[in-house]
């Protein structure tokens, strides 16, 4: 069942399915206004004359007209879509291209001029006849004028949405509201309630009661993308086994390469080897659903990008910094799940590869600072925003991971900074994080 709501979701973040499914439902509109069409009589009186067409070739001038229109705006709105994609991908990254794909306006305003370009032309082939003798479908036509309207104020909408979309805040922003939303699935508190170190103790333990060990590989390169965990675990407890799992989602597999390792007291079959990996799904690209450190990466690529020298916007750099600030802090104020699972027998069945704070710490400032050494104003920034995290931080382990970063990074501006006024206030912000 997890496997299925992963594939829904990757197929809702298609930028073809919804304009798909509004043609699909124009169609199913477009025969269902004609049947009532057929079923009922419009009197043309009184301010049903100023609604409905009269006739057959008014009927055909107007479906005509709002057809063709449809379809040239469709075509300006493609290449809208196009320019701001663009945009994005030299400003920000190709791989923040997949975030604009998935935008849900631009999939629907593209779906509903195509759809509505549909559904004139199915309602445009049932009129006949001349002038009020032939069959007229006043109530489909009606329904036709009030889709036009609606595209043209979509339209505006449109265009105010791609303006707004490409820029960096909005774009910092997006990604941080994701990243929050996933964090927020993936990470509930009452995971991991033992300490490593007692955990450390019983895998020893539990692997040593095993008779056989098997290495399961993969047979294809790509992306770890999803796991079904749910699943993963009843297989493995069926078996009565202990499965160890040596890669998270996001991790780049080659083929032939080690998936994990089997803990089994009998030799596995090929069926059952197939079985477990059914439950793991591979791919091309690293996808959102479970690689909390995909968006990290994007969030980091854009303040990257802004130091080079070709653009040099600190602005957008320090406004990185800000949201991966609300993102960490968040982060060391919650308990990461242990990376250890249970059946429902409380016994120990999957060992997973799973992310640290510390790991994810280095992701998203590693980077920024190694690009940020000729900028002051970004560094010094940089450094309140550990002090921010360390202050919200309540386990030791995460303020020694806080510590040594900020280490790194007094030790990065005394080789680089030039200004001695620049280092000084950034050793002032220093001495506020806890044991430096």
């Amino acid at each position: 069942m997890n496997k299925l709501f992963f594939f829904w979701g990757e197929l809702k973040s298609t930028f073809w399915f919804i304009p798909v499914l509004m043609i699909v439902i124009a169609i199913g509109m477009a025969l269902g206004f004609l049947y009532w069409d057929n079923h009922l009589e419009i009197k043309q009186d009184g301010i049903a004359a100023f609604l409905f067409v009269g006739s057959s070739d008014s009927a055909r001038i107007i479906l005509s007209t709002i057809s063709g229109a449809m379809i040239t705006v469709a075509g300006t709105v493609f290449s809208i879509t196009l320019v701001a994609l663009t945009l994005a991908s030299s400003q920000f990254g190709p791989r923040l291209i997949r975030n604009f794909m998935y935008d849900r306006i631009n999939q629907v305003v593209l779906g509903s001029y195509i759809s509505t370009y549909i559904y004139c032309l199915i309602v445009l082939n049932t009129i006949t006849g001349e002038d009020q003798t032939g069959y007229i479908p006043a109530l489909s036509i009606l329904v036709a004028l009030i889709a036009a309207l609606a595209n043209i104020i979509l339209l505006i909408v449109f265009i105010h949405h791609i303006a707004v979309s490409i820029q960096a805040g909005k774009v910092t922003s997006g990604i941080t509201k994701t990243l929050f939303k996933n964090i927020q699935t993936l990470y509930p508190e009452k995971l991991g309630v033992e300490s490593e170190e007692e955990q450390e103790v019983k895998e020893a333990l539990v692997k040593s009661n095993f008779k056989f060990s098997t290495t399961m590989s993969v047979h294809e390169n790509g992306y770890l993308q999803y796991v079904d965990h749910d699943s993963l675990v009843k297989v493995v407890s069926q078996l009565n086994s202990l499965f160890e799992i040596h890669h998270r989602p996001g991790s780049y597999i080659v083929k032939g390469e080690a998936l994990g390792m089997f803990y089994t007291d009998h030799l596995l079959n090929d069926p059952v080897i197939k079985k477990i990996q059914s439950n793991f799904i591979m791919g091309e690209s690293r996808t959102l659903q479970q690689d909390t450190e995909h968006s990290i990466h994007q969030m980091v690529e854009i303040a990257s990008r802004a130091l080079s020298p070709g653009i040099n916007d600190p602005y957008t750099t320090i406004a990185c910094i800000d949201n991966l600030t609300s993102i960490m802090s968040y982060l060391s104020s919650v308990r990461l799940p242990s990376k250890y699972r249970y059946d429902k027998n409380e016994r120990l069945v999957i060992i997973a590869e799973t992310l640290t704070f510390e790991g994810m710490l280095d992701a998203a400032f590693n980077q920024i600072r190694q690009f940020s050494k000729n900028s002051p104003a970004v560094v010094i920034r940089l450094m309140e925003a550990l002090v921010t995290i360390d202050r919200l931080a309540t386990s030791n382990r995460h303020k020694k991971a806080l510590k040594k970063h900020a280490e790194m990074v007094l030790n990065m501006a005394e080789n680089s900074f030039s200004e001695p006024n620049d280092l000084k206030d950034l050793k002032e912000r220093s001495r506020l994080i806890s044991g430096l």
